[in-house]
């Protein structure tokens, strides 16, 4: 039997999230969708009065569209207890056909977390916080019986599942530690800092995951790897692609193409979601020249491999 094809992703995550971005926002989701992108994200910083709410938007962009999985890119655990957002992301995934995953970061900016009557958790413990989420969201997901679970940071008595399976789980991992948890736990990694697959941070930190999911019984290669990318897309090529310390800037349509491709076929790349803040261009023109004419090339490459 040959094994299943590979799919990848390929998604988008707007920039401008504020309450007076909501039209541009609404429209530019039913473009992705409807362009046949596979993904939409939406970062999450809840301590931000003046920004939407990540949950709230991400619901309405599932009730609006019909094929995008969506996620919180990533969310702020620490400001989400777990057992509600397993409550929120079941919810989420029943009302859209299961066209969500959770995307969980240990958490940063701690000075604004806390300032939402968040108690402080130092770097460690804010690690740990996180696999222990991951492990009893997924308690509290797929049926069974009332769940007990007594942890260091929480505590559940004889609490009722969801019916509904737990979405796949993605990191925001960076540190040693957390990306150790991915390795253990997650079933996909989003790099920090949008940092590539060529750049020193994706190089020495994948291995970390790998060896993590390794020592846990786990298949490394099931664990996806899914870039933030940012950049323009130019009318021309651009004599260089990167800048001074290697991090993609962005060119043409071919050369977005050709280094996708290579990060597919060469580096392991599982997704990619694109972010426009670095392109002149209105966001209608460059997401539908990522999603017409880069995206549908690069599968076809892909697919060519």
């Amino acid at each position: 039997m040959s094994a299943p094809e590979r799919k990848i992703m390929f998604g988008f995550g707007p920039w401008e999230t504020g309450v007076g971005d909501v039209s541009g926002l609404l429209r530019h989701a039913a473009q992705a969708d409807r362009d046949g992108l596979d993904l939409f994200t939406i970062s999450d910083h809840p301590y931000a009065g003046g920004k939407l709410d990540a949950y709230a938007i991400l619901g309405v962009v599932l009730g609006s569209t019909s094929s995008l999985t969506g996620a919180v890119n990533v969310t702020n655990l620490p400001s989400r207890p777990a057992p509600l957002l397993s409550r929120t992301v079941t919810s989420l995934s029943a009302l859209s056909g299961g066209r969500v995953a959770l995307g969980l970061g240990a958490g940063g900016s701690w000075d604004d977390i806390v300032r939402m009557g968040v108690t402080r958790l130092s770097p460690g413990a804010a690690v740990r916080a996180l696999e222990e989420a991951i492990v009893l969201i997924r308690k509290l997901s797929g049926g069974g019986g009332p769940v007990t679970f007594e942890g260091e940071f929480y505590q559940v008595y004889d609490a009722p599942p969801a019916p509904v399976p737990a979405p796949p789980v993605w990191t925001g991992s960076v540190g040693p530690k957390s990306l150790a948890v991915t390795g253990r736990v997650a079933d996909g990694w989003f790099p920090g800092h949008a940092s590539d697959w060529r750049s020193t941070l994706y190089r020495e930190s994948r291995p970390r995951v790998e060896e993590a999911a390794a020592s846990a019984g786990r298949d490394p290669s099931e664990i996806s790897t899914i870039f933030n990318l940012p950049g323009q897309i130019t009318d021309r090529p651009l004599d260089a692609t990167r800048d001074a310390d290697g991090s993609w800037i962005g060119g043409s349509v071919d050369q977005w193409v050709e280094e996708l491709t290579s990060a597919v076929v060469e580096h392991g790349a599982d997704g990619f979601v694109y972010f426009d803040f670095a392109d002149p261009a209105p966001t209608e023109v460059s997401l539908g020249r990522w999603a017409r004419e880069i995206v549908p090339a690069v599968r076809e490459a892909v697919a060519k491999h």
